[in-house]
C-alpha cells in the first residue's frame, strides 16, 4: 500500500480508502467484518462512511453502517483514518438535503455515537444545500474542528465554484477551511478533470474520489445491457438502480469498457486494477473510495494501487475516454 498526505494537511492517508455504504444491507455484520479486516491487512487504514449508509436500506436502517464500523473498531481505533459525512439525511421532511448549523451539529454528535469514538480524523457535507447560505455551512464546519469534534472537514458532491467559494467564506472570516473534496470521478466519469481538479491542486486540497468503478461496470463482469444482473448489486437494488443505471447503463459506455478490456489484457491486468490505477495516476487524486459485498473483490483493487501506468498506456486510456470529460457527451 502507498500512503501520501491529504491535500495541504499533515494528515497521512492511504491510496485507497475503504467505502462502506454496502454494510447493512448488501453485505450483513459478519460480511462486512471480513471486508474491514481484509482492507487493513492490504494496508487500508483509510475508511470513509456516512450517517445516511447503508445505501439501498430502508429509513429504518440509517445509521447502520457507522454502527457496524463502530463495533468492529473497538481496540483498532488508532489504526484507522476514519471520514465520515453528514448532511444526506432527510430529517422527515421534504426537502432533499440538509447542511443546516443545527442538522451538522447533530449529526456530528450521532456519528459519534455510532462509531463509538470521540472524535473524526476528516468529516464531510455530503451534498451542497441550495437552501442553506454557504456561510453557514462553512461556519457549521469550523465549530466541529473547534470543539474537538473532527480533527479536518471537507465538502462532498461539491460543484467546484462553490468549493472555491467555500474556501473564500472560511479564509475572509479566519475560520478553518475545507481540506478535501469527495467527487465522483472514473474512466467513464471525468468531468472533474475541467474545473474541480485544476482547483483542488491550486488550493491544495485533497480529493478522495468515489465510483472509479462505475458501480462495478468497470470491473468487466457485465458485457452488455442485455446481461442478466446479479442480485444485491448497485445495478440491481430497488433503491439505487435508477440513478447508477441512469449514469452508466448504456451503448456507449458498454462500447468502451470493451476497449478498455482489450487494453487491461494486454497490459496483463485486470480491468479493475487498470481502472483502480488509471484514477491514482492523476497526481491531483490523494485516494480512491473503493467498495465490495465480499472480501475477495478487493484483491484486484489492492493490485491497481502495485500497478504503474506507463505513458503510453496512460495516454491509450485517456484517449479512448475523452469525451467522458464533457457533461454532454453523445450517448
Amino acid at each position: 500500500m502507498q500512503y501520501t498526505k491529504l491535500g495541504g494537511t499533515g494528515l497521512s492517508v492511504s491510496r485507497l480508502c475503504l467505502g462502506t455504504m454496502t454494510f447493512g444491507s448488501q453485505c450483513d455484520e459478519a460480511v462486512s467484518f471480513s471486508i474491514l479486516d481484509k482492507a487493513l491487512e492490504g494496508g487500508i487504514t483509510f475508511i470513509d462512511t456516512a450517517d445516511a449508509y447503508p445505501f439501498g436500506g430502508g429509513l429504518d436502517d440509517i445509521g447502520l453502517t457507522e454502527s457496524i464500523i463502530g463495533r468492529w473498531m473497538k481496540g483498532k481505533r488508532q489504526q484507522i483514518i476514519l471520514t465520515s459525512k453528514g448532511g444526506a439525511v432527510r430529517v422527515g421532511r421534504n426537502v432533499p438535503w440538509d447542511a443546516s448549523r443545527k442538522h451538522l451539529l447533530d449529526a456530528v454528535d450521532a456519528s459519534l455515537r455510532r462509531l463509538g469514538t470521540d472524535y473524526l480524523d476528516l468529516y464531510q457535507v455530503h451534498h451542497d444545500d441550495p437552501s442553506t447560505p454557504l456561510e453557514e455551512i462553512v461556519e457549521a464546519l469550523d465549530t466541529i474542528v473547534r470543539t474537538g469534534k473532527a480533527r479536518y472537514v471537507g465538502v462532498s458532491n461539491f460543484l467546484a465554484y462553490r468549493l472555491a467559494l467555500a474556501l473564500g467564506h472560511a479564509e475572509a472570516r479566519k475560520l478553518y477551511k475545507v481540506v478535501s473534496v469527495q467527487p465522483r470521478y472514473s474512466l467513464l466519469f471525468r468531468q472533474i478533470e475541467r474545473e474541480l481538479l485544476p482547483l483542488a491542486a491550486e488550493k491544495r486540497i485533497g480529493v478522495m474520489v468515489y465510483n472509479p468503478l462505475a458501480g462495478g461496470l468497470l470491473t468487466g463482469k457485465y458485457k452488455s445491457m442485455s446481461d442478466p444482473l446479479a442480485e444485491n448489486t448497485r445495478f440491481s437494488v430497488i433503491s439505487n438502480r435508477a440513478s447508477y443505471r441512469d449514469r452508466y447503463w448504456h451503448d456507449k459506455e458498454f462500447a468502451t469498457v470493451d476497449a478498455l478490456r482489450d487494453a487491461a489484457a494486454k497490459a496483463g491486468q485486470s480491468l479493475t486494477a487498470l481502472a483502480v490505477a488509471w484514477v491514482l495516476a492523476n497526481p491531483v487524486v490523494t485516494s480512491a473510495i473503493i467498495g465490495a459485498s465480499r472480501p475477495e473483490q478487493l484483491a484486484d483493487s489492492l493490485a491497481g494501487v502495485e500497478f504503474s501506468l506507463d505513458a503510453l498506456l496512460k495516454q491509450q486510456l485517456d484517449e479512448l475516454t475523452h469525451e467522458y470529460r464533457f457533461g454532454d457527451a453523445p450517448r
